[in-house]
């Protein structure tokens, strides 16, 4: 057991990555050495490769985990299994004193590699009913940590914990003059910002594509459309201009947003809030998800956080209609934003992360 290696797993999306990149930095400067346990092909490879390049990132194998009838149910199971294997011998290799797992398919095996090793293991879910993922893996965790107090009744209370978001402090570092610079705009007039996160959004795209000439008579867009998604012939738009995907620029964009239109991830819509950015959430229907998105939205509206709007409903219509609607409400939902609970920092979460360790 090395008391100064801890191992990190978590994928699948981006919001299954975005707390171990938050968390990466405080634990380095700690003085830890950090090792990934990741899939092949996952965002979270590139995520992590790109980000923290001389960090050692394990790739293993992974089998989705359904609740409906699939014939990869038969085969899923092996890769799991194989998975573990090959996480079994990275541990053995890295002896870590703590897994940390944020979640997504991929963290199956680790965690499970992780409690034959007796290796204690801390898992975070962020959405407001835990994941299949993390249902299975929860049983085998030292402790699990949630952002919602709603979610602890979902799991072994015993060892569960609601400590609220944890939001990265750069978040708050946005600069107007650098906002300006990246995107032509005046600081000083509304501005909305579209973001459909890591998966993508073809249909809430749509509908800015086709209330373009009406938002931006009134409102300066920026608009993160996803990788590969960049149309071109919106190009030169007044008062437009769009992103495929941004990192560091985020904050900056953000400083200058007075409206956040978006999916309703877990991550994303707690820094949104602590923000105070009145939001527009059009969360991942049931169809395309298992729902958790709907979930987050549905709280946030019914603490007065934002305005939704279910993508079944999601026409250019409604969606021009929405956007009014927030706009209009905009003073009442930053008046609730400002009574909710505050959050707590990566540095923060780290101190409480380390509690754990072997």
């Amino acid at each position: 057991m090395n008391n100064n290696t801890i191992l990190l797993t978590g994928g699948g999306t981006a919001g299954h990555v975005s707390l171990n990149q938050a968390i990466i930095p405080e634990l380095i400067n700690k003085g830890y050495d950090i090792h990934y346990i990741g899939s092949y092909d996952g965002i979270e490879k590139s995520l992590i490769n790109d980000n923290f390049p001389s960090l050692p990132y394990h790739a293993i194998s992974n089998g989705k985990l359904r609740r409906y009838f699939s014939f990869k149910n038969f085969s899923d199971p092996f890769k799991v299994l194989y998975g573990t294997m090959q996480a079994l011998n990275v541990l053995r290799k890295v002896k870590p004193s703590l897994v940390f797992s944020k979640g997504g398919f991929v963290s199956v095996p680790v965690v499970l590699a992780a409690k034959l090793s007796h290796i204690p293991v801390v898992i975070h879910e962020s959405d407001l009913t835990p994941g299949l993922a993390n249902k299975i893996a929860g049983s085998f965790a030292e402790h699990i940590f949630t952002v919602f107090e709603e979610t602890v009744n979902y799991l072994p209370m015993e060892k569960a914990s609601a400590i609220g978001a944890i939001i990265r402090p750069d978040l708050f570092n946005g600069s107007e003059k650098v906002a300006e610079q990246l995107t032509g705009f005046d600081a000083n007039k509304e501005t909305i910002i579209v973001m459909g996160g890591s998966q993508g959004a073809t249909k809430i795209n749509n509908a800015i594509k086709e209330n373009l000439e009406a938002l931006t008579k009134d409102y300066q867009v920026i608009h993160l459309c996803g990788k590969g998604n960049l149309d071109l012939t919106l190009q030169g738009t007044s008062n437009y201009i769009a992103f495929e995907y941004v990192t560091d620029e985020l904050p900056h964009l953000l400083k200058i947003a007075n409206y956040v239109i978006s999916r309703a991830g877990s991550n994303s819509i707690f820094e949104f809030l602590e923000l105070k950015k009145p939001m527009l959430l059009i969360p991942l229907s049931i169809h395309a998800s298992r729902g958790d998105q709907v979930l987050n939205a549905n709280f946030f509206k019914k603490m007065g956080y934002a305005i939704v709007l279910e993508e079944e409903n999601l026409t250019a219509n409604t969606f021009i209609q929405s956007v009014t609607e927030l706009v209009q409400n905009k003073e009442e939902i930053m008046d609730k934003q400002f009574t909710a609970k505050s959050s707590k920092t990566p540095m923060q979460f780290t101190e409480l992360l380390l509690t754990y360790k072997k």
